[in-house]
């Protein structure tokens, strides 16, 4: 009865963790101030494979993001352009413009410019531009524009949106600013 016990949770935890949320760590300030070096984050798995300009996802970056140590693992960005966006840095005013129109972006930390670097990209079809909060120290779709893929991640490869922030506890909720 026991082993019946344990393997009806067992199953219970992975669907849950399959179909309706998912953990992961922030690894980096990539995302500072929306989310916090050492975060802990739900995502939202009713959404995989989904992304909408100005959520904050997770995805698989294997192919077409690296990191600094070579290893594959997932990133969290927030989506900027969908496939059709024509996106551009800067406009006259030094904003991000998505199809002519210029971002409002609150959630970039006080000081920090949308861009230092200029770009102009028109995304494909089922692909994403993303972007991390804290642009002066966030490898995303600007510093992959001449690797394959070009910097826009397949929006299939999507684990799922940020929801909740779980740790450490002072910081429990609803993610701010996402989107």
């Amino acid at each position: 009865m026991v082993a019946v016990s344990v393997i009806l949770a067992l199953l219970a935890v992975l669907g849950v963790r399959q179909f309706v949320t998912e953990p992961f760590r922030i690894p980096s300030e990539s995302m500072q101030p929306t989310l916090q070096r050492g975060d802990v984050i739900l995502v939202d798995r009713s959404t995989r494979g989904t992304a909408e300009r100005g959520q904050v996802v997770v995805f698989d970056g294997t192919g077409y993001f690296s990191s600094a140590d070579g290893s594959t693992h997932f990133w969290t960005k927030r989506v900027i352009g969908i496939g059709g966006d024509e996106v551009q840095c800067c406009s006259p005013s030094g904003a991000i413009t998505v199809n002519g129109d210029e971002l409002d972006e609150p959630y970039l930390p006080p000081g920090v410019k949308p861009s230092a670097q200029e770009f102009h990209v028109k995304v494909p079809a089922g692909r994403m531009f993303v972007l991390g909060d804290n642009r002066e120290n966030s490898a995303d779709s600007r510093s992959q524009l001449g690797a394959p893929g070009g910097g826009m991640v397949p929006v299939e490869r999507v684990r799922g949106e940020v929801r909740w922030i779980v740790l450490p506890p002072g910081r429990f909720g609803g993610a701010p600013d996402l989107g």
